[in-house]
């Protein structure tokens, strides 16, 4: 199977029963410190992380002595609110005997979905990951509301992945991978051990959730599969509770990983060029010329806009004879784009009176 160390890019999805002991509702130290040990070897290897995080309502309702199951919704949004500083907290704890700074980054799939919204947390996460820091993102369960009924983070984590453009995606679990049937029912269900195409006979076999504190079952795992493989990043469900988790299956640990058949930036340039234009920039021959060397649009190459465009909407790239180059995501508005057309990067502040992107559009936005 794939190894970790291979990747560019690896978002990791942790479950709250890996976290947080069902019993007494308190924080496993010891798994998530052999959790640090496993991020700073790939980080040491040269793996950009990120960590995508369950638990911060499993541990605050231990700490505010609620039920393990069948909480209300606005218990759940409190115990959020208190599991989340405490869980942020751990995660620092144990990553600084490493030198790794951790951030907190905490979002819907809502931001996922709405472009700018979505521009917005590529952008952090793109700098986090610059700056060398650790992003662990957690689902915003303080505000969110049927994300907290239905345990999106396992589809988070594969829209954070196509994010980011990762090429792997671990969901550490309390199963060991994807199989036939539900094996605590039917003791001849069989693993997956890759799972090239996801079937509709696959996505039947998915079954529900399996644990008192873990949300998310087999379907949302199946959803989150294909969105990952869709945008080119391959994706493994695998058994967490080892100490060293995915030293475990780097070594051959059982798991079931979902094949992607593109690179995600192949993919992602697909999905863009899919994309039914808002407007039109026109180019002078230097942009043009700057483009096919593969770099950004940047605004002092821009001598006309059309259209009715909002930041992140895709727009048509013409070269000055009006033919079309390719399509990509603006990072400004159409009146803005207006404004700093022609213009130098440098003046995009004293323009627009903000500190603005210095490219109109970024080349990983940009599908030619």
């Amino acid at each position: 199977m794939a190894s970790l160390t291979t990747a560019t890019r690896l978002v990791i999805k942790i479950g709250s029963a890996l976290l947080v002991d069902r019993t007494t509702g308190a924080l496993r130290s010891d798994w998530l410190h052999g959790l640090a040990d496993d991020v700073a070897w790939l980080k040491d290897a040269g793996v950009q992380v990120v960590l995508v995080s369950s638990g911060s309502i499993a541990l605050g309702r231990g700490v505010l002595d609620l039920p393990a199951t069948d909480l209300a919704l606005v218990q759940s949004q409190a115990a959020a609110a208190v599991g989340q500083i405490r869980l942020a907290r751990a995660y620092e704890e144990a990553m600084t005997p490493h030198g790794i700074t951790t951030a907190q980054v905490l979002m819907t799939l809502e931001d996922t979905r709405d472009r700018r919204r979505y521009l917005n947390s590529r952008a952090t996460l793109e700098q986090l990951l610059t700056l060398n820091a650790l992003p662990i993102v957690n689902e915003n369960d303080t505000v969110a509301t049927d994300e907290i009924r239905f345990g999106d983070n396992d589809r988070l984590a594969a829209q954070i992945a196509a994010t980011i453009g990762a090429d792997q995606l671990v969901l550490l679990s309390d199963v060991d991978g994807f199989y036939t049937a539900n094996p605590a029912d039917d003791p001849t269900a069989r693993r997956y051990v890759v799972i090239d195409t996801i079937t509709p006979e696959i996505e039947a076999q998915a079954g529900d959730a399996g644990s008192g504190l873990s949300k998310g079952g087999m379907k949302t795992k199946v959803m989150a599969a294909k969105t990952a493989t869709a945008a080119g990043c391959a994706m493994a469900i695998c058994h967490g509770a080892a100490m060293r988790p995915l030293s475990a299956l780097e070594q051959g640990g059982k798991a079931t990983w979902f094949t992607a058949t593109l690179d995600p930036q192949d993919a992602r340039k697909r999905w863009i060029g899919a994309m039914k234009p808002r407007g039109v920039v026109t180019l002078d021959a230097g942009a043009v010329q700057a483009l096919s060397s593969g770099n950004s649009l940047l605004p002092a190459g821009v001598y006309a806009v059309s259209g009715d465009f909002n930041r992140g909407d895709p727009v048509a790239i013409h070269n000055p004879d009006g033919r079309q180059l390719g399509l990509g995501l603006s990072r400004y508005t159409a009146q803005d784009a207006q404004i700093i057309k022609g213009h130098q990067s440098h003046e995009i502040e004293s323009l627009l009176g903000y500190p603005g992107r210095a490219a109109l559009i970024h080349r990983d936005d940009m599908a030619l």
